[in-house]
């Protein structure tokens, strides 16, 4: 049998030899192909969407503050002015805390802000167990 012009004397299409260029893939293949192509997809779409509330979840809303001043009003009391910010929907929490002249801790309390806005300044008092002699913002924290 001579090919003429792709075709061989009984007049069928020639073929390439076997294995030559690779096996033509039958359906089962195929469907594996396209299912590990949608699962891929798939894949790559769920971390996004996991990485999406991850990242809302640890940097979506925060709060954050500082102290303006404070002031030992008495033996007791220590008056702290704090400047708070935050999302205008965020509602959450800032500890302060008060200490003596050799360090120890004489005071110590979380304030609520559940205002709608998104600056807040306050002055609030702290109570203690001796005079202060300053007042420190320890952290804060949404809900």
């Amino acid at each position: 049998m001579t090919a003429v012009s792709g075709r061989d004397t009984s007049g069928t299409a020639a073929r390439p030899p076997e294995g030559r260029y690779g096996s033509a893939l039958t359906a089962d293949q195929r469907a594996d192909r396209k299912l590990k192509a949608v699962g891929a997809v798939l894949g790559v779409l769920l971390l996004g969407v996991v990485g999406w509330f991850g990242y809302d979840a640890l940097a979506g809303s925060k709060i954050s503050a500082e102290i303006i001043k404070w002031d030992s009003v008495s033996a007791k009391t220590v008056e702290v002015h704090l400047e708070v910010r935050k999302d205008a929907g965020a509602k959450g929490y800032c500890t302060l805390r008060a200490q003596a002249e050799s360090g120890a801790e004489v005071g110590r309390a979380d304030f609520r802000f559940d205002q709608s806005r998104d600056r807040i300044d306050k002055t609030v008092t702290l109570r203690t167990t001796e005079r202060a002699t300053s007042a420190s913002l320890v952290s804060c924290h949404t809900d």
